[in-house]
């Protein structure tokens, strides 16, 4: 099997389903301002871009802003909260752990790069039990500027002691398409995941609807470069 040195995973909608514990936190935090909760199935469709930007969409959703102050108290309360729920419901997709597996038995390295805050990221990962498969977890707090900036998944690369030149992205959403893209890396998308869009829409090299899938698609993507 020929597989890149390197493959750097999206988070949430990519590795594992969170918008259970997402949509209880932002649900909460719209209980606290008096206002319409979101469904889980909306939620899903507003994941990727950090809790600050999730906030606004639920804003958004129930046609309403606020004042910067009362905004930032909404963010610690959705903060709060979730830091508490972070894993109360949240669960691998399914033939994630095997995956991982095949792939560093292969010898691949293994990175996460994520919009989440660096402190959830590293809570949902060591409750899930899934930090040990990572060498390098790079949340959205730890680097300049995050995804979409190819510098996020630059810096992934680099902390893991890959080499871009041989690495892939995966992820679910335009963020980690437009990420691999500036980076100049081929990307994967998973079907399964949080996009605003259907996952074909998204034009990555290559489309899984299951995470077994992903051998293969990678071995693809490596047969195409020759």
């Amino acid at each position: 099997m020929r597989f890149p040195g390197t493959v750097i995973f999206d988070l949430d909608g990519t590795l594992v389903d969170s918008a259970p514990d997402l949509t209880g936190a932002l649900n909460h935090t719209m209980r606290t301002l008096n206002l319409p909760e979101v469904a889980d199935d909306d939620v899903r469709h507003m994941v990727g871009h950090g809790a600050l930007a999730l906030i606004q969409k639920a804003l958004t959703a129930a046609g309403t802003t606020l004042p910067d102050d009362e905004f930032d108290a909404a963010l610690l309360v959705f903060l709060r909260y979730y830091g508490q729920h972070v894993a109360d419901r949240t669960t691998a997709f399914p033939n994630v752990i095997e995956t991982l597996g095949l792939l560093r038995d292969h010898g691949v390295k293994l990175g996460v790069c994520t919009n989440k805050p660096q402190r959830l990221t590293d809570q949902l990962l060591e409750s899930l039990g899934l930090t040990h498969w990572f060498g390098a977890i790079v949340g959205a707090d730890s680097v300049p500027e995050k995804k979409p900036h190819a510098g996020h998944l630059v810096a992934t690369v680099e902390r893991l002691g890959g080499d871009l030149n041989s690495t892939v992205m995966v992820g679910d959403s335009q963020t980690d398409v437009d990420t691999a893209r500036n980076a100049g890396t081929p990307v994967v998308a998973v079907s399964f995941g949080y996009s605003t869009v259907p996952a074909a829409d998204l034009l990555a090299d290559q489309l899984i609807d299951d995470f077994n899938e992903l051998p293969a698609a990678l071995e693809g993507l490596m047969g195409a470069r020759g």
